[in-house]
């Protein structure tokens, strides 16, 4: 008897780790006998279509609801509701694997949930081929190695674990990549931001965050020039101030984050209370709706729990 099918998928406003997840895991569970569509929640940023195109992938389809189609659904890189499916509420969810926090996540029936707090949801994954022993073909290789560049910043956050440098060494073997040539060259063509819209910028890597009754919203652009990404700063202030009235944020925090000196500056904007909170939770000061946030890289981990924390 064939198997029902599910729908596998990362976060909205996808980064690489996130639609590459989706589709390393989908072909995982295949091999095992389940029955599987990878698919996204969003379209492709600049880093993301840069991959795709090296190793001649084609990239999901893109859905926001599952509007009936299926029953049960996967999750990977992510788990808090707000960051997935519009309709998420009304899915059973069987898996998830993920590298994040727990929030905002229950379920009626029992589950297969795999969370380890590694750099890239596909550190995880590679792992999991490995324990089964299933061949990661090159191409599939290629991406998952793109996914542990991207989240690890070509193994320069603070997020990076050995696991994550042993994955990505043996991934890029597979692909037949020099990771660190092809690294630099993938993490700059996601710094392409002159053809994206100040309001594309801020939604391109944005995720909201329920922090105890507060509604807070932090993205993160990626850089090689902090200063001409600023040249739009009034712009930035003027857009975010709509979206923060719009969906009732308590407080948008965009990062701003050069890769080549692993630096960010934050544009922080919201209510008095929770800018403070910020200042507090990111021991900085924030003039002119600006902060000055050295050696900070990752959203996950250096920004959410010590804001989560403050409020």
């Amino acid at each position: 008897m064939a198997k029902e099918k599910e729908l596998v998928f990362g976060h909205k406003n996808p980064d690489t780790d996130a639609v590459v997840a989706a589709i390393s895991y989908s072909h995982y569970q295949n091999e095992l006998g389940f029955n599987t569509e990878a698919v996204a929640l969003g379209e492709p940023n600049e880093e993301t279509k840069f991959v795709f195109d090296k190793f001649d992938y084609k990239y999901p389809r893109v859905i926001s609801a599952a509007n009936g189609e299926v029953k049960k659904v996967m999750l990977v890189d992510h788990n808090e509701s707000q960051q997935s499916l519009d309709d998420i509420a009304d899915l059973e969810v069987t898996h998830v694997v993920d590298h994040h926090r727990i929030a905002n996540f229950t379920t009626d029936l029992p589950l297969y949930y795999r969370a380890e707090p590694l750099g890239c949801t596909s550190t995880i994954l590679w792992k999991m081929y490995n324990e089964q022993k299933l061949e990661i073909p090159g191409n599939l290789a290629g991406l998952m190695a793109s996914a542990i560049i991207s989240d690890t910043l070509l193994l320069k956050s603070p997020t990076t674990t050995d696991q994550d440098k042993a994955a990505l060494k043996s991934l890029a073997e597979t692909a037949g990549i020099d990771y660190e040539s092809y690294g630099l060259d993938m993490l700059k063509a996601g710094t392409n931001l002159d053809s994206k819209s100040t309001k594309e910028l801020i939604d391109m890597d944005a995720k909201s965050f329920e922090m105890n009754g507060n509604n807070v919203r932090i993205a993160q652009v990626n850089t090689v020039d902090v200063d001409d990404t600023l040249k739009r700063e009034s712009e930035f202030v003027k857009e975010i101030t709509s979206e923060n009235k719009d969906n009732n944020y308590s407080l948008f925090v965009l990062l701003i984050t050069n890769i080549l000196t692993s630096d960010t500056t934050g544009l922080i904007i919201g209510e008095d209370d929770a800018v403070a909170k910020f200042e507090k939770a990111l021991d900085t000061k924030v003039s002119d709706n600006k902060a000055a946030l050295p050696g900070v890289v990752s959203r996950k981990k250096q920004v959410v729990p010590p804001l989560n924390e403050a409020f």
